[in-house]
């Protein structure tokens, strides 16, 4: 890590060093014999870390999760078709607006608080009274901290003959998701969460059955953004083949070859290494939730198992604002974000803890003091040691 404050916010996130190398070295042309190897391992990678089913394409684009997203919504959806959105949060009303604007017929079935999740019975009524195309969840809405659990909601989905399309942009290579085994459609994210490489490139593995919708659309996206001209590229370089429709992202392509292959070393197993990266993302969190009581901090999320592994979202003490407490921290070390939901933005912050600081105990622990002390000089009592001790017990035995 460098002598500037840690990136603890919910994306961007610290990059690995291997990964700012790759950053770091001067662009490649798109159909370099090097870059076409690299991007075609980086699309494997994605396969592999996606668990994706077969037949599936993986993606990745130069753009933001909020492009993934505008995919998903314009490949999937014609004008008049009804989509059913289970909303966590801040993203799940967005995803809703982008279905409204290619013109669906939008069913938003919300959680019953902000920091619950939608119930899964309300979500089957809704599928079934609307004769829904597709389903869109968000696995982890940054805006909350809040994860839905993907297997029921898939299983609706499959039940009633609907798509599944899961926002996974601030859970992808951290949380738990098995593409194949629950049916899922599309799981989307992008390049500066938990895959550990600076923004720019949005990244998407669609099933067949997404490809084959896209095929049958009667109203095609907008070019830059449609699957099918994508599609073949993305089938070239895993061939090992250059191919051309746009200039992709050279330096990132680059780049993802090398975090993908971090994501995945943990294990010759690539199943094995995604459980060994899944159960390190959560053993951070609960040593975060140890020191966050510890410090007398509440989450947002309403129970454990709704709470995010990749950020915790937290209530500020009585007496402190965010405008006063980001910069106290930053002043010891590290940098995190407020909030963003709009119901609770001026009342809660938030503290990323994906990628590869979840191998590094001396930078969470860096984290832990820094909030501690930022709180401390907003004049709430804490104590440091003992917030330290109980991620310390916890991020040990977990």
């Amino acid at each position: 890590m460098s002598a500037r404050p840690l990136l603890m916010i919910p994306g961007p996130i610290e990059i690995s060093d291997a990964v700012a190398d790759a950053v770091a070295e001067r662009p490649r042309a798109h159909t370099a014999p090097d870059f076409v190897a690299a991007y075609g391992r980086a699309l494997d990678g994605m396969a592999q870390i996606w668990r994706a089913p077969e037949g599936a394409v993986p993606f990745a684009v130069p753009g933001s999760g909020t492009l993934a997203m505008e995919t998903a919504a314009s490949n999937l959806i014609d004008p008049g078709d009804a989509v059913v959105v289970a909303s966590t949060g801040y993203f799940g009303d967005r995803m809703a607006e982008m279905l409204r604007r290619r013109g669906a017929t939008v069913t938003l079935v919300q959680a019953p608080t902000v920091g619950d999740v939608p119930d899964v019975a309300a979500v089957r009524e809704a599928l079934a009274a609307t004769g829904a195309k597709a389903l869109f969840a968000t696995h982890v809405d940054t805006s909350t901290g809040v994860r839905i659990d993907p297997v029921p909601l898939a299983a609706a989905a499959r039940d009633a003959g609907a798509l599944s399309v899961f926002d996974g942009v601030c859970a992808t290579a951290a949380e738990a998701f098995d593409m194949a085994a629950l049916g899922a459609d599309v799981y989307l994210t992008a390049s500066q969460k938990a895959i550990g490489l600076p923004p720019g490139m949005a990244l998407w593995v669609a099933s067949a059955r997404a490809l084959a919708t896209r095929a049958a659309l009667t109203s095609p996206p907008p070019m830059s953004i449609d699957w099918q001209p994508w599609q073949p590229v993305m089938e070239a370089y895993r061939a090992g083949k250059p191919s051309y429709f746009s200039t992709p992202a050279t330096t990132l392509g680059w780049a993802l070859a090398v975090g993908t292959t971090e994501i995945l070393a943990g294990d010759a197993d690539p199943a094995k290494a995604m459980e060994l990266r899944w159960a390190a993302h959560r053993r951070t969190a609960l040593g975060f939730r140890a020191a966050w009581a510890a410090m007398g901090l509440r989450l947002l999320p309403v129970r454990d198992e709704v709470t995010a592994h990749t950020l915790s979202a937290l209530w500020l003490p009585d007496g402190v604002d965010a405008p006063r407490l980001l910069p106290e921290v930053r002043n010891r070390g590290a940098i995190i974000a407020g909030g963003l939901h709009p119901a609770v933005r001026e009342r809660t912050f938030r503290v990323g803890h994906m990628g590869v600081v979840t191998g590094r105990p001396d930078a969470l622990r860096l984290t832990v003091s820094a909030v501690a002390g930022g709180l401390a000089a907003c004049g709430v009592s804490v104590d440091e040691a003992a917030a330290l001790n109980a991620f310390d017990a916890a991020f040990q035995s977990a």
